[in-house]
């Protein structure tokens, strides 16, 4: 088996696009990433580690009310991985939290996103399911959220 390294070859993956599916893999759990790919018929694809799975730290910055000057806010432990797939394609995964796993997972994700003959598999058995979970958990909290909301309102009385 040999890897080598190649572009995207249909140049359909552009930046803001892979951003955005990269986002849902980040929030998706180990089994959601992995039942995905299995479903996908992608978790036997041969892939190796370019860069293994690693813990390490990134310093959180905050900024007060979202404006003014950044501030340090605290650390937080990522994990990230990179990998490559036998057609070259080189899939990168920065996940919050310690489970190098889920990174790989991740990362392989990414990989086969990347290759246009899997985008359609991934994007419907990896990336559909884990966006429906993520919209219906907003939805959910969006109704817990406005049903504690309080309405403040003046009343007039009479003429004063």
């Amino acid at each position: 088996m040999k890897f080598e390294t190649s572009q995207v070859s249909d140049g359909v993956a552009g930046e803001a696009e892979r951003r955005s599916q990269m986002a849902i893999v980040a929030k998706a759990s180990r089994q959601e990433l992995a039942e995905g790919l299995a479903a996908a018929g992608l978790a036997d694809a041969p892939i190796r580690d370019v860069r293994p799975a690693e813990v390490g730290l990134v310093m959180v910055r905050g900024r007060q009310g979202g404006q003014g000057n950044a501030f340090n806010l605290g650390e937080a432990t990522v994990t990230r991985a990179c990998v490559q797939t036998e057609a070259g394609h080189v899939g990168v995964a920065y996940i919050l939290g310690r489970c190098p796993e889920r990174a790989r997972l991740a990362a392989a994700v990414d990989a086969h996103w990347q290759d246009s003959n899997c985008r359609e598999a991934i994007s419907a058995h990896v990336l559909a399911p884990v966006a429906t979970r993520l919209q219906a958990e907003q939805e959910q909290r969006r109704n817990e959220t406005a049903a504690t909301a309080v309405d403040f309102y003046t009343m007039v009385r009479g003429d004063d």
